[in-house]
């Protein structure tokens, strides 16, 4: 559907270029006035919609996540059940399998877009919008849990998410203006503070997940 306004576009340049009278001319470009804010308020409009889908995706993972809550049944359910067995048996802690879906997700997303669409500006507007609105989401999920402490397994999961995200946008071509909102540095803080108080309560720690730059972590994402 891009190529589609793309090609509408460029038709619409073409005819505007033909020879004709000056009062024919005057009316045409009227038109193509018109018809060049048609093709941007749609592509406005599928741009929208587009992230709106993402988004979604991006709700259901941090509605799995808000199953850990602290105060939550489910979560005192957990940590009692885990206390109880580890006396017992090495009970297995929840992996990345959330995280790791979601971000395969989001690249198999960005390289299906650069593969369809054959405008740039197209793809620099959207993979905007699509990074600011995620970033958005999750500040939001995190001011809604201000007086919380995150569960362990919800840390975990979205440092990875926001690392990686932040990274697979910038090889996208995401501008550091955009990528280093003020939203995106609230998040970043809120992770940090909770990964230091983790760092003192969980004798495990984070298992090597950190909102810090790390050279193995560059590693496994090449």
């Amino acid at each position: 559907m891009f190529n589609v306004m793309v090609d509408a576009k460029a038709q619409s340049t073409k005819l505007c270029s033909m020879e004709m009278g000056q009062e024919f001319a005057k009316e045409w470009h009227q038109y193509h006035s018109k018809i060049d804010e048609l093709i941007e308020e749609t592509v406005k409009e599928m741009i929208t919609l587009l992230v709106a889908k993402f988004v979604t995706i991006l709700e259901g993972v941090l509605a799995k996540l808000s199953r850990y809550d602290e105060g939550t049944l489910f979560s005192s359910f957990l940590s009692f059940t885990v206390k109880a067995a580890s006396k017992y048996v090495d009970v297995p802690k929840p992996g990345m399998d959330v995280a790791d879906a979601y971000v395969t997700f989001v690249r198999h997303s960005q390289d299906v877009l650069r593969d369809k669409v054959n405008e740039e500006m197209y793809i620099e507007r959207l993979f905007d919008q699509w990074y600011n609105s995620s970033m958005n989401v999750i500040c939001t999920w995190l001011t809604d849990r201000m007086d919380l402490q995150l569960h362990i397994y919800q840390l975990k999961t979205l440092i990875r998410m926001v690392k990686k995200t932040y990274r697979d946008f910038r090889l996208q071509g995401v501008l550091d203006s955009t990528l280093n909102s003020k939203t995106y540095e609230t998040i970043r803080n809120r992770l940090t503070v909770e990964e230091a108080t983790a760092s003192v309560s969980e004798g495990g720690g984070l298992q090597g997940i950190s909102m810090k730059d790390s050279d193995e972590e560059d590693e496994e994402d090449d």
